[in-house]
């Protein structure tokens, strides 16, 4: 009989998130010859790092029940009105742009666009978004984001430091830059060698030998100063000048780029991205033609197609990382994709004329708080400004203010504010005011568009008190009249932009809402179909993870707002640490990284701290095998590591003998191993606790990769095998969807010893980190407003539902294993014939045999609706598939089919019975161009388009033919097309 708490658990988010159920998972285990799901699991994960017991962790909880606790938390938060500016602003998400984007599955569950035959709809974005940055910033090139401001600062230092002849190791930064900014600054120097010299630029910058500048325009205290006198000056001493400056304000202030700046640096987020607690926030960086090369992260390029169409792909440094290796200019492997998007959207919706009258608003309001106040006697400590004014602190005194933690205030106004209602607890508390406060008791005012008269009225009543007598209308009529402004003489904008047709033509909701669904319609998502990429982990981002992560409660909340109103962000956020640790087995977790890439320097660093700490700062040897990602290597240069090789054996796993052998060579100098586990080859090596034991006897750190624990959770712990620190990509494990290319977390987990060497913030330090500690990211939990979603996952799935994902997991990838083992080579198994979440396909005999190459594998799937697997990573002429827990058996087989299909194709080409040069393969993918045009190929168009198992009624189209990667190299574009293309 079937018990009333089985009843009330009908909810079964576990069955709903893994795609097979018990009939298929009986099937697959028959084929893949396992007796049941624990014996597979006996055969592949080793003994010695199996857990002796179930994780810790609570049982699944429904999706009701999940949703509303955290709504309980989300309650515990005050939603204020946000004046403390420092790069953060409440700002409108236009409902079309929040609705058919931010909220859309066809936009959030996409990947990386390293297809571009199927992702030209965000390419397009992204281009936009490229297009929207050089033209407010005035620069020749932009790429298609980073993390955030801070981080893309330091970016702009090392791009100034390898630009430069100068041999000095010495950079200027402004006084006036925001501190976040230079906490990670800080922390980049550190490990490079750098020096940094932070002083008032006009007074302490001559005759500074630095290699480059970073001024902040306008400054954190809303200063618009003569940075183009500075620029002249600190040119003529022969460094490179980085401006970070607001999108916004460009819209009135005359442009970085007009006045000489090699870099502008800065964040979109005002442009309809909300605060979301530090993130996720698309950040810019621009640059000059002549530094285009060594550009860090991703760049959108326009190039053509094999039918001379033009179309859209990344450009060469895109993934130079993973070529160069520790060479690589940067670590950087993400982006902020979808929250660039959303950016660039904001552009196209308001246009030119939009933007102006948005700037010019938040300007007039600021001109009017500025002059109420000067009237009333009260010192502004600037004299110039966009959107912030410095009010001291002593004229007149507020005499209800209360100063929270982080340096801001919090201000319960005098007027008759409306009550709010709040939590469980039914507490009532007035509606809050956050100012910025200074260390020496000045205040900070930023306003922003969501601010209107009424804000301004109510200022004046906190900031004056009762009976000031003034009036925001008469207020505004004697700004007008007067032409009073902010903004000093010559630094008004004169000069055009967004003048592109793509930032004209769509601004009613209707052309809005057409244009982002044709953009969606071009791209291929986890709403079309298995994304089966090697090491990437594409699995289910169940809806109701996502929907928290627009709750005003999180969404709507400052970075640096009071403790006391982000109670229960912390509060969930403690939890999911918590979680993280039981399920690491580490002791300890930072949140702030908010990239895999981030996480992995972040965990380096702490390691180097740590070695300092006890006498060892001259270790700087890192080991990492010849199978690692890219990003590793590239961490450990970031860090000044020295990075030494250690060969893999002919199984794909670590060479023990080798590293024994390089351990001891290097022992005096050994800082660290870092190794991916299960490893990059897709197996989970037996030797793991002996690796870690060797590096240990040696005197160094273990770093391991947190990649692959999609294939750890529940079933071991990487801090229980001998690793003392890794990275989570929560982006992967635990269902933060790819974005199309970003958001990412990458917090990491490290052991007790590591602990007080995690990353503080100088502003906020965040709970339970030692402050002192310079940051990584520039806000103290990287992107918060994320972090619901794995927390949703763990809560949903609970201690069972989590082990069983893994194992599912590990079922998929040897199902789907053993299918293709008649038809394709495997390259590596593990001690048992298994392989782990992942298996690589060897495609080089096939290439040999036919001319196909893996490249051509991948476009053919596109034409059987499929998205490739990983190409040529981690071994070149290979494919790397993980299907993940999540897809139901239907579409492994259907993946399977194709894949079997495509070696039969492979065959008509070895056997001649279609030409090398042309057949299916070399063709595609095949778009609807292809129908239209004349037919004269040796296979039939039903073939091309239609081949074995695609029905006409569930037809994916790829809108451009197979892209020339060469062209758009050789011919760098990297902004819109010009009008006359599209004629």
């Amino acid at each position: 009989m079937t018990t009333l708490y089985e009843l009330e658990q009908h909810d079964d988010f576990i069955a709903r998130h893994i795609g097979p159920n018990a009939a298929d998972t009986a099937a697959m285990l028959q084929t893949v010859g396992a007796e049941s799901l624990d014996a597979l699991i006996d055969s592949t994960v080793p003994a010695s790092i199996r857990l002796p017991a179930p994780l810790a962790i609570d049982g699944s909880r429904s999706e009701a029940e999940t949703l509303a606790y955290l709504k309980q938390l989300a309650r515990q938060n005050v939603v204020a009105k946000s004046y403390i500016g420092m790069g953060y602003y409440d700002t409108v998400v236009p409902p079309v742009i929040l609705r058919n984007v931010l909220e859309n599955p066809g936009w959030y569950t996409a990947y990386t666009p390293y297809q571009p035959e199927i992702s030209q709809g965000r390419l397009e974005g992204l281009l936009n978004y490229q297009q929207m940055v050089t033209d407010l910033t005035g620069m020749d090139i932009a790429n298609a984001s980073l993390l955030d401001e801070a981080t893309a600062a330091a970016e702009a230092m090392t791009l100034c430091k390898r630009s430069n002849k100068l041999k000095s190791d010495k950079f200027f930064v402004g006084a006036d830059v925001h501190p976040q900014t230079i906490d990670v600054l800080k922390t980049r120097a550190e490990h490079f060698g750098f020096e940094l010299i932070i002083g008032n630029p006009y007074s302490e910058l001559a005759g500074q030998e630095v290699f480059g500048v970073l001024l902040q325009y306008p400054g954190t205290t809303g200063e618009v100063g003569d940075i183009e006198a500075l620029i002249k000056q600190a040119h003529a001493q022969k460094a490179l000048v980085c401006v970070a400056s607001d999108l916004m304000a460009l819209v009135m202030l005359k442009a970085p780029g007009e006045m000489g700046a090699d870099v502008v640096v800065g964040n979109s987020q005002r442009f309809g991205v909300p605060m979301a607690f530090g993130g996720p926030h698309a950040a810019f960086f621009a640059t000059k033609d002549a530094f285009k090369r060594t550009m860090p992260g991703r760049v959108i390029g326009v190039s053509i197609d094999s039918h001379g169409k033009q179309a859209l792909r990344m450009a060469m440094q895109t993934r130079e990382q993973h070529i160069r290796r520790e060479k690589a200019t940067s670590n950087i492997c993400t982006a902020q994709a979808l929250l660039a998007n959303m950016a660039g959207f904001y552009a196209v919706y308001h246009g030119a004329e939009g933007l102006k009258t948005i700037a010019g608003r938040i300007h007039r309001l600021t001109n009017i708080l500025a002059k109420g106040l000067q009237q009333k006697g009260v010192t502004l400590l600037n004299d110039t400004w966009f959107d912030t004014v410095v009010v001291e602190r002593t004229s007149p005194p507020n005499p209800l203010s209360l100063t929270g933690e982080g340096g801001q205030e919090r201000v319960h106004s005098s007027s008759p504010s409306p009550v709010k209602e709040r939590g469980a607890g039914g507490e009532v508390l007035h509606a809050c005011i956050n100012f910025r406060h200074f260390p020496d008791g000045n205040i900070g005012i930023s306003i922003d568009e969501r601010k209107t008269r009424a804000d301004i009225a109510e200022l004046f009543d906190v900031l004056l008190g009762a009976g000031h007598g003034l009036d925001v209308d008469a207020l505004d009529a004697a700004v007008v009249a007067e032409g009073f402004s902010g903004i000093p003489s010559g630094y008004q904008r004169t000069s055009d932009f967004l003048t592109h047709p793509v930032f004209n033509s769509h601004h009613s909701e209707s052309e809005m809402l057409r244009y982002l669904k044709r953009l969606e319609n071009k791209d291929f998502s986890l709403a079309h179909g298995m994304i089966p990429l090697g090491s990437c982990t594409m699995k289910l981002n169940a809806t109701t993870e996502m929907m928290p992560v627009t709750w005003s409660e999180f969404a709507d909340i400052h970075p640096f707002a009071p403790q006391e109103q982000t109670v229960g962000y912390r509060a969930m956020i403690k939890e999911l640490e918590d979680w993280l640790v039981e399920i690491t087995g580490y002791d300890a977790i930072s949140m702030q990284p908010n990239s895999g890439a981030q996480g992995e320097y972040a965990g380096l660093v702490a390691i180097r701290r740590y070695q300092a700490s006890i006498g060892q700062a001259h270790r700087d040897v890192c080991l990492i095998p010849s199978s690692a990602h890219g990003t590793n290597p590239a961490s450990a240069a970031m860090v000044s590591l020295k990075v030494v090789v250690v060969e893999c054996d002919a199984n794909g796993n670590v060479d023990v003998a080798d590293l024994r052998a390089k351990a001891e060579k290097h022992a005096a100098n050994l800082s660290c191993l870092m190794v991916t586990y299960p490893s990059t080859h897709g197996v989970f090596e037996q030797d793991i606790v002996e690796i870690c034991d060797i590096v240990h006897q040696f005197g160094g750190q273990v770093y391991m990769d947190g990649a692959n624990m999609n294939a750890q959770v529940g079933l071991s712990k990487p801090g229980k095998m001998g690793s003392d620190v890794s990275h989570l990509n929560l982006h992967k494990t635990f269902a933060i969807p790819h974005g199309g290319g970003g958001p990412g977390m990458g917090p990491i987990g490290v052991k007790a010893h590591l602990a007080p060497f995690l990353s503080s913030h100088a502003v906020t330090p965040p709970d339970g980190v030692a402050p002192g500690n310079s940051a990584v990211s520039a806000a103290p939990y990287g992107s918060g407003a994320i972090l619901p979603i794995s927390w949703a996952y763990i809560k949903l799935m609970g201690a069972a539902g989590l082990q069983r994902a893994t194992e599912m997991a590990i079922l998929n990838a040897n199902y789907i294993m053993q299918r293709l083992a008649e038809h394709y080579p495997v390259l590596f198994r593990g001690a048992n014939g298994r392989v782990a979440h992942e298996c690589i396909i060897d495609i080089r005999p096939l290439k040999a045999a036919s001319g196909i190459d893996e490249s051509d594998i991948a476009k053919r799937l596109m034409d059987y609706g499929f998205h490739a697997p990983t190409m040529s990573f981690p071994v070149a002429g290979t494919l790397m598939i993980e299907p993940t827990e999540s897809e139901p058996k239907e579409e492994l087989d259907r993946f399977c089919d194709a894949m079997i299909a495509i070696r039969e194709e492979i065959r008509k080409v070895q056997e001649g019975v279609w030409p090398a040069d042309n057949n299916p393969l070399v063709n595609a993918p095949h778009t609807l161009d292809d129908l239209v045009n004349a037919w004269e190929r040796p296979y039939s168009q039903t073939e091309a388009v239609f081949p074995q198992g695609v029905s006409p009624t569930a037809k994916y189209w790829p809108t451009v033919n197979r892209i020339d990667n060469v062209y758009g190299d050789r011919n760098l574009v990297c902004s819109c097309p010009s009008v006359d293309s599209y004629r």
